[in-house]
């Protein structure tokens, strides 16, 4: 397909004797078990001339389990906390006509990583940019899940604090897709308690350790799941969580009121009446005046 007027593409770049065109080679890796990375990551990993990877202590493990040899081939360390200092030299390398494989610490990266940065450096740059598809957390909690995958948001890692978290909530409650969030073992009760109070009665799922020894998916609705977390259960390793859109009477004056307190409920935790009325009319896109007198009809049972 021919690029549109004002696109930019990496030059095209012949092969070289190793059959390995130049580029920036975006590598998913797997998220768990290792029979699930792909002969052609396994190539590339095996060819390229240099590798930056998130952490290279586990890069150098994945290559071990795969055979492929470091071969002195650099191995660059490239995250959040050195991404603007390493990526000059990346882009040099590709600048010179090498090949660079990314990998980050599991899974495709991109996705709640830093790699998206350099692809963007590498296209302004005119370098080559050679996606290499495979595992990925989000898409493996997808399928599982059985919840609607017409239409979804993958919307990262929830904030930690419970302010930022409620406003954010509240700006995904009245989205008519099913949403994907990644987060860590030891927020997990709190943020279903905040994400059944934000987004009322949606069926959801909890993906744990996919594809390793321990994998487990508990489903149901989002205020059971917040009950079983809060009492205990096992929340170790790596985790998705999946909610399923709306329900389709969201759009009744009942349904509508019921998603109004939910926001209300959780903004008036740390918001004013009137800050909390004025972010939920805006996130719910709901009168004003009606949420703000709703919002004092609620804080005025609180106390």
């Amino acid at each position: 397909m021919a690029a549109g007027p004002g696109s930019k593409r990496g030059a095209a770049a012949a092969p070289r004797a190793d059959g390995l065109a130049p580029g920036l080679y975006v590598v998913a890796t797997p998220i768990g078990n290792a029979g699930d990375i792909t002969r052609r990551a396994v190539d590339v990993l095996a060819r390229a001339d240099a590798i930056a990877a998130e952490d290279t202590r586990r890069a150098r493990r994945l290559l071990d389990t795969c055979g492929v040899a470091v071969a002195g081939r650099p191995m660059i360390p490239y995250h959040d906390h050195n991404g603007a200092a390493q990526r000059p030299a990346l882009l040099a390398r590709l600048a010179a006509g090498e090949s660079v494989a990314l990998v980050s610490d599991a899974g495709t990266p991109l996705l709640a990583d830093p790699g998206w940065k350099l692809v963007r450096a590498a296209i302004d740059a005119g370098a080559p940019v050679h996606p290499l598809p495979g595992p990925s957390a989000l898409l493996a909690a997808l399928t599982a899940a059985g919840l609607p995958t017409d239409r979804f948001l993958f919307a990262g890692f929830p904030p930690p604090r419970e302010a930022e978290r409620a406003r954010w909530l509240a700006e995904l409650a009245p989205l008519r897709a099913t949403l994907v969030f990644y987060e860590a073992p030891h927020r997990l009760a709190d943020t279903l308690a905040a994400l059944a109070t934000a987004l009322g009665p949606r069926e959801a799922a909890v993906c744990r350790e996919l594809t390793k020894t321990h994998e487990e998916i508990r489903r149901g609705p989002l205020s059971d799941l917040a009950a079983a977390y809060a009492a205990g259960a096992e929340r170790r390793g790596e985790i998705v969580v999946v909610v399923g859109p709306p329900n389709e009477d969201a759009h009744d004056p009942g349904a509508t009121r019921a998603a109004v307190d939910a926001a209300l409920r959780t903004a008036l935790e740390t918001l004013s009446v009137r800050d909390a009325a004025r972010e939920v009319a805006a996130a719910l896109d709901a009168p004003r005046k009606a949420v703000y007198q709703r919002a004092v009809e609620l804080r005025g049972r609180r106390e």
